[in-house]
């Protein structure tokens, strides 16, 4: 199994559109985004090259989400769960056991691979608090495998 301890995907929650992407909004995912595997030696690195924001510890805005709301954050985790259809969003927690935040791929202009999960990753983007009704919570568990 591929050792996913350093594997971090730059991901950007709303910010503008992809650097690396260079295709139009609401592109679909190639093969090679789905499926490419996660780098033992080096970072795999998707979205825009992030470090606008200061880090803010990812348990600390869990536990006060109100606080953070409309604000750029930056924040560190474990992939505990990504789309398995076109890894176009990931779910972030602190450890591998924790509760998750989920974190979408602006308007789908680029893509995770979906076997994520259990790999650490790094975002940054708005943060916002959005409760969910059960058919789009219904829709991302397909989307989940």
């Amino acid at each position: 199994m591929v050792n996913r301890s350093i594997f971090v995907i730059g991901l950007l929650l709303t910010l503008a559109l992809s650097a690396f992407a260079q295709q139009a909004e609401e592109s679909s995912p190639t093969d090679k985004d789905k499926n490419e595997l996660i780098p033992t030696d080096a970072y795999l690195k998707r979205g825009e090259v992030i470090g606008k924001a200061k880090k803010a510890d990812l348990a600390k805005v869990m536990a006060a989400p109100e606080k953070f709301a409309g604000k750029l954050v930056r924040v560190e985790g474990v992939i505990v769960r990504s789309c398995k259809a076109e890894g176009c969003w990931a779910e972030l927690a602190p450890d591998k056991n924790g509760k998750s935040i989920r974190v979408k791929m602006k308007d789908h202009s680029f893509f995770i691979p979906v076997q994520s999960a259990g790999a650490r990753a790094r975002a940054e983007g708005i943060f916002s608090v959005k409760t969910l009704s059960k058919e789009h919570v219904d829709h991302l568990i397909n989307e989940d495998g």
